[in-house]
């Protein structure tokens, strides 16, 4: 490192140990070289620290936030007004209030429906963190299930209405598979291997998504919109985005999310 950068320095042997040392008039540049060398390389195993617990706060604040917002709508009442102008109505969807796909996600039944989902989310978004930067997670995992919300109302039409952040934990489950299948065809795995990933996810989705008094479709959705677009974004992304992208992306997810609402409790008809 020192001799690429036209330095002369020498090793000597001591009771003490090795003492690295150069001419007095290169002192200067050496300190300059050696410090860059430990921008580089020390800071790399604090981020390999920090990182995935800032994606662990991520996942929480997404968490807190839903649990924050069942503070103020309460469990699931037609009569209040949050549930009339956000639940995933599928009649009112397909006549426009396309709002409605975001604002159900926040939305949930009762406590005990909050607190999965609450948990759900924080170990899943987690792990897409971990893979795609909070932000680009985030607001994948967001489009997904608001993707999933609209699939879904397409399939009934009418007559359906839900509400609860699972579509997305489910979206979540989905990019973790597909992006699974990119890394590890970019990493040289072929064959029934490369495809590992995808088929633990459909398992987390089958023991996980199909229990008894869940709204199957809606996962399956949330799921199957995760998987598509997931790929894309692992391709363009080989490694997590730069932070302006980051804080960028989750910003918008958030705008995305406070938007829908605004136009929910404004009675707004159109997006």
């Amino acid at each position: 490192m020192l001799v690429s950068s036209d330095l002369s320095p020498t090793v000597r042997r001591r009771e003490e140990g090795f003492v690295l040392s150069v001419p007095a008039d290169q002192a200067e540049m050496a300190t300059a070289v050696l410090a860059g060398y430990e921008n580089e390389n020390q800071p790399r195993s604090q981020r390999e620290r920090s990182v995935p617990a800032a994606n662990l706060r991520a996942s929480f604040a997404v968490s807190a936030a839903l649990g924050a917002f069942f503070l103020l709508t309460g469990p699931r009442n037609p009569a209040v007004h949050w549930f009339d102008r956000g639940s995933a109505d599928a009649e009112l969807i397909l006549a426009g209030e396309f709002w409605r796909a975001v604002t159900a996600l926040t939305l949930h039944a009762d406590l005990a429906h909050l607190l999965s989902n609450a948990i759900a989310c924080t170990l899943f978004l987690s792990v897409v963190c971990g893979a795609l930067g909070a932000g680009v997670g985030s607001a994948l995992v967001l489009l997904a299930g608001a993707g999933g919300n609209l699939a879904n109302a397409l399939l009934h039409g009418s007559h359906h209405v839900s509400v609860g952040a699972s579509t997305a934990v489910f979206a979540a489950v989905g990019v973790l598979g597909s992006v699974g299948v990119v890394q590890r065809r970019r990493a040289g795995t072929v064959g029934r291997r490369a495809w590992l990933p995808i088929a633990a996810a459909f398992s987390l989705l089958a023991m996980l998504g199909m229990s008894e008094h869940t709204d199957l479709w809606a996962h399956f959705f949330g799921f199957a919109v995760g998987c598509i677009v997931g790929p894309p974004v692992a391709i363009t992304f080989q490694r997590p985005a730069p932070p302006a992208v980051q804080w960028a992306l989750g910003g918008a997810a958030l705008a995305v999310v406070v938007y829908c609402w605004s136009l929910a409790l404004s009675g707004s008809d159109r997006l």
